[in-house]
């Protein structure tokens, strides 16, 4: 997972400074499957919306190397932080526990 909140972040003390409050909604992570899974677990949920933009008040999802970062090479893409297996996430104003429980089954199927 990559998120600048997380102590673990080589961004962690910058976002600190910048963001006493807390780091953002913006976070990515990777999924287990890999291209496909993520394909997948994007076209499975049902609350996030599947855009190019983040930062909304809407949540939204997207799987950078199918989309926005398509163009590049492997390796170019895990440089980006956007490998195969990465999917990017911006959490809205949505309840919490409905997109706990939307990302839950989208994973359950794209993994299973």
């Amino acid at each position: 997972m990559t998120y600048a909140g997380l102590a673990s972040s080589p961004y962690a003390d910058r976002a600190a400074n910048i963001y006493p409050k807390g780091a953002g909604a913006l976070f990515a992570f990777a999924v287990k499957g890999g291209y496909d899974a993520c394909i997948k677990l994007v076209d499975s949920v049902e609350i996030f919306s599947h855009v190019a933009n983040l930062g909304d008040t809407r949540s939204l999802i997207i799987h950078s190397a199918s989309t926005t970062h398509r163009q590049l090479t492997p390796a170019q893409q895990d440089a980006a932080g956007a490998g195969a297996n990465m999917v990017r996430l911006s959490i809205g104003i949505e309840d919490a526990d409905d997109l706990i429980r939307d990302l839950d089954q989208g994973l359950t199927k794209a993994t299973s």
